[in-house]
């Protein structure tokens, strides 16, 4: 029998977060998901009049085809890749794994050449389609999050089919805020950062983009940033974990970047000219995602957390920065994880992990659950 919550879950993926309608071509990009998943995915899509495209991969062999690749092989895989893409009007991606460190002994190198050529991909899918992705829950998963299996499922499943549309409201004026600031500071234990995000904009995420969701981003002025950050969450990038990340900046670029793996840092920091600039700011408040798990997806989301990432900036809030590198790295400034302060031209508009302004209070964890 097809768990219930399976059929929720591809409805919601469905209706809400790529709103398919008759005659929409949809993508469903599926990675070690179970089978009676994808088949509930499949059925909601065409229940909808959506033309349905499934692409069924495996991460053993996803390693494979990085391990070796090539120049001409990634150039091939991108044309390929590409073509489809421009058919379609949406795309829902769902990645499991039971090994989150898969990709841990590709090279480097490999990794950042395959990631370079075929970043087209990603921008047009970004760019120009309806998008949803998504993990889903593994018992590696549980693990990372220090929890049994099956209580990380009943997690998994609580986060992803929330009342999205309550939280949507309540991030507008969170938007509002952004869209109108200019200059931002960050304070926290080892972390005193300042940047603009003048004439930046900024766009909330309510669960049409990613699942789970709960976050609404910004990016600095590409060389505004200076200061120092020290990031309390460990991050995984390129198959490989890292933690106790620590960056310097001047006049925006990355001078000094140090963690428990400072070799494999700097080297990813290296791929290209951006990877040592930023594109993204981002606050995070999922009310029910409070520890990290090592999966950005949720991570990026944790209550009372904030994300800055070296690399590419997205469309909507475009400073410039282009990079094969994306990396949100999260800082978490809840009073058990040290505490912190966000200000916002000189207004103080979170402190510890909560929003003081009224107009905010809204997005905090007992205003989301209620």
């Amino acid at each position: 029998m097809t768990d219930p919550r399976y059929q929720k879950l591809a409805n919601l993926l469905v209706g809400y977060s790529t709103a398919l309608k008759k005659g929409d071509r949809v993508l469903l990009d599926v990675t070690d998901v179970p089978d009676e998943f994808t088949v509930e995915l499949l059925r909601a899509a065409r229940k909808a009049g959506a033309l349905p495209l499934v692409e069924v991969r495996h991460s053993r062999v996803n390693r494979e085809v990085l391990m070796d690749t090539t120049e001409a092989h990634a150039k091939l895989v991108r044309d390929v890749e590409l073509f489809r893409m421009k058919r379609v009007q949406a795309y829902i991606a769902i990645r499991g794994s039971s090994n989150s460190t898969e990709n841990a002994d590709v090279p480097s190198t490999r990794m950042s050449l395959y990631s370079r050529i075929t970043r087209p991909v990603l921008n047009y899918r970004v760019g120009k389609t309806r998008w949803c992705v998504l993990r889903w829950p593994t018992a590696s998963m549980a693990q990372g999050a220090g929890m049994s299996t099956e209580a990380f499922e009943n997690l998994y499943f609580d986060v992803c089919t929330m009342d999205y549309r309550k939280m949507a409201r309540a991030m507008v004026p969170l938007e509002r805020r952004l869209k109108r600031a200019d200059r931002v500071q960050i304070k926290s234990p080892g972390t005193d950062l300042t940047f603009s995000i003048k004439g930046i904009g900024a766009k909330m995420c309510k669960g049409d983009r990613n699942i789970p969701d709960g976050e609404v981003f910004s990016c600095p002025v590409k060389t505004s940033i200076n200061g120092r950050i020290q990031f309390n969450t460990p991050t995984l990038y390129s198959g490989t974990k890292f933690e106790n990340v620590c960056l310097e900046f001047k006049e925006g670029k990355v001078v000094s970047a140090t963690a428990n793996n400072t070799k494999r840092l700097n080297e990813i920091l290296d791929t290209d000219a951006g990877a040592r600039y930023t594109g993204e700011f981002s606050f995070g408040f999922n009310p029910y995602i409070l520890n990290p798990m090592c999966d950005i997806l949720f991570d990026e989301k944790i209550a009372g957390s904030l994300h800055l990432t070296p690399g590419q900036a997205y469309a909507e809030c475009d400073n410039g920065n282009r990079s094969a590198v994306h990396w949100d790295m999260v800082l978490i400034q809840r009073p058990e994880w040290g505490g912190g302060e966000v200000w916002i031209d000189g207004e103080l508009v979170r402190k510890n992990g909560l929003f003081l302004p009224e107009d905010l209070i809204p997005l905090n964890p007992k205003n989301l659950k209620s």
